[in-house]
C-alpha cells in the first residue's frame, strides 16, 4: 500500500456517513442540536489528541499488530497480551456493528421485512471477507474508490441540504436545552450525545496495522493516522451541522427511528432522500470491507508470536494469494457469531457499537500510558521519523485523560451496562493470563532499545 492507501484505510473504517446516519438518534435525543454544533468538535479535538500519540508510536514501532506490539515492547508480554485481546474484541464489535448498520439500512431502503435483515447482515460479511482473502491489492483499490464516494457523497449531500433542505440559521446548531431524558437533565443529556461522535471515531489505528503492507510505513502510517481523523473531523461537522438546520419538527425528528433519513428525506424530498440513503449504504459497505482488513492483520500478527489458539494455522499466508487467509476466516467469523448474537438484545446494534468503542479505546490508552512512562524512566529514547518533540509527553497524557472521559460517558447509557461488560471481560482476561497464559506467552522478539 502506498500512503494514501494507508491513509484510506482508517478513513473508510471511521466513515462519518455511517457513524452519522446509524447513531444521530443517539445526540439529537440526547442533547438536541447543540449535541451536534458543539458536541462534534469537542470529540474531534479528543480523538486528535489520542491519533497524534498513537502517530509517534506508530512510527517508532511500524509492525503488524500495532497496540498489542507497542505494549509488548514497552510493558512487557503480559500487558500486549491484555492489549490484544481488547483490541481484538474491539475490533470484532465494529466490524460486526458495521455490517449490521449496513444491513439495517438496506433493509429499510428497500422497505422489506426486517426478518431479513440477519440474511442480509450474513451476505454482506461475507461479501467483505472473500474480497480481502483474494487479493490486497483489490481491497487497497477500493479503500481508495471508499475515499471518493464518502468525500464525494458528504458533499453532494451538504450542498444539497444547505441549498433546498434548510431550514434555520447557522446559531440553531448551537442552541441547547432539547433533551428527551426522562429525568429531563441536559447535561447528562449533552454528555450522553456525545458518543456520536466517540462511536464514529474508532478504527483509525487500521493504518498501523497494516505498516508491513505499507511502503515505507514510519512516515506513511502515521500521516495515515493523524490525516483519517482531520478529514474525518471536518468533513462530519459539515454533515452534522447541515442535517441540524434542516429539522423542521425537531420533537418528530427525536422521536423517529432514523432521524438522520427522516430529515434527509423530509429536506430532500423522496427521491433525493433515497439518493442519500444509498450513498449512506455504499459508505458502510466500503467502512466493513476495511474493518474486516485491520482485523485479519491483528489476528494474524498476533498469531505469529503464538499469542492466539491454533496460532500455527491462524499466521499461515496464501501462497496464491498472498493474503492472511485464515486470519480472514476467523475475522469474519467472529464478527458474524457477535452480530448474530446481538440479535437477541433490544438493542443490539447500540450494544456492540458501544462494546466497539471501549475495548478499542482501552486498547490504545495503555501503550500511549506505556510510551510516556517509558519516557519519563528514560527507556524509549529512539524514535522515528515523525515525531512530536517535546510536546510528546504531554499530548499523550492528555490522550489517556480524554479515553476516560470516554469511558466514563460510555458508562452512562443503560445505567453503566456497557462499561460494566466491559469490566467483567477485562477481569477474565486478567485471570486467564496469570493461571493459563504467564510464563508461555513471551511476546514478540523485538525489544526496546534505549
Amino acid at each position: 500500500m502506498g500512503g494514501f492507501s494507508s491513509f484510506a484505510l482508517s478513513f473508510s473504517i471511521i466513515s462519518v456517513l455511517t457513524g452519522v446516519v446509524t447513531t444521530y438518534d443517539v445526540a439529537i435525543t440526547g442533547g438536541g442540536p447543540a449535541a451536534l454544533g458543539l458536541g462534534w468538535p469537542l470529540v474531534s479535538a479528543g480523538t486528535l489528541l489520542v491519533a497524534l500519540a498513537m502517530a509517534e508510536l506508530a512510527s517508532a514501532f511500524p509492525t503488524a499488530g500495532a497496540m498489542y506490539h507497542w505494549s509488548a515492547v514497552l510493558g512487557g508480554p503480559g500487558w500486549g497480551w491484555f492489549v490484544a485481546m481488547m483490541n481484538l474484541l474491539g475490533q470484532v464489535a465494529i466490524v460486526a456493528a458495521i455490517d449490521l448498520g449496513c444491513a439495517q439500512q438496506l433493509v429499510a431502503a428497500l422497505g422489506v421485512t426486517e426478518q431479513v435483515t440477519l440474511p442480509v447482515f450474513v451476505a454482506i460479511a461475507v461479501s467483505h471477507g472473500l474480497l480481502n482473502f483474494l487479493s490486497v491489492r483489490i481491497v487497497a483499490r477500493l479503500n481508495d474508490l471508499s475515499v471518493t464516494v464518502h468525500i464525494v457523497g458528504i458533499v453532494v449531500l451538504v450542498g444539497l441540504l444547505v441549498a433546498i433542505g434548510r431550514a434555520h440559521s447557522l446559531s440553531y446548531a448551537f442552541e441547547t436545552g432539547f433533551t428527551t431524558r426522562t429525568d429531563g437533565s441536559y447535561t447528562l443529556g449533552f454528555m450522553s450525545a456525545l458518543l456520536l461522535g466517540m462511536w464514529t471515531f474508532t478504527g483509525f489505528d487500521a493504518s498501523a496495522h497494516v505498516s508491513e503492507e505499507t511502503h515505507d510505513p514510519a512516515r506513511r502510517a502515521p500521516w495515515g493516522i493523524v490525516l483519517s481523523v482531520i478529514v474525518s473531523a471536518v468533513v462530519g461537522y459539515a454533515l452534522v451541522v447541515a442535517i441540524t438546520l434542516a429539522i423542521v419538527d425537531l420533537p418528530a425528528t427525536a422521536g423517529d427511528a432514523h432521524p438522520a433519513l427522516f430529515v434527509m428525506q423530509h429536506a430532500l424530498g423522496a427521491g433525493w432522500g433515497r439518493v442519500a440513503l444509498g450513498l449512506a449504504i455504499v459508505a458502510m459497505w466500503f467502512c466493513g470491507l476495511s474493518a474486516v482488513t485491520s482485523l485479519s492483520r491483528t489476528i494474524y500478527a498476533f498469531a505469529r508470536d503464538g499469542g492466539l489458539p491454533r496460532s500455527r494455522e491462524l499466521r499461515r499466508v496464501s501462497a496464491r494469494y498472498r493474503t492472511p487467509h485464515v486470519a480472514i476466516v476467523v475475522a469474519v467469523s467472529c464478527a458474524l457469531v457477535l452480530g448474530l448474537s446481538s440479535a437477541f438484545l433490544g438493542d443490539g446494534f447500540l450494544a456492540v457499537a458501544s462494546l466497539a468503542t471501549t475495548a478499542l479505546y482501552v486498547s490504545y490508552g495503555i501503550p500511549i500510558a506505556l510510551g510516556a512512562v517509558a519516557r519519563h524512566r528514560g527507556r524509549w529514547t529512539e524514535k522515528g521519523p515523525w515525531t512530536l518533540g517535546r510536546a510528546g509527553v504531554p499530548i499523550a497524557w492528555t490522550a489517556v485523560l480524554w479515553i476516560f472521559a470516554v469511558l466514563g460517558i460510555a458508562a452512562l447509557p443503560h445505567d453503566g451496562a456497557y462499561v460494566a461488560l466491559l469490566a467483567i471481560v477485562s477481569i477474565v482476561l486478567v485471570v486467564t493470563y496469570r493461571t493459563r497464559i504467564r510464563g508461555r506467552f513471551t511476546g514478540p522478539a523485538a525489544r526496546l532499545r534505549p
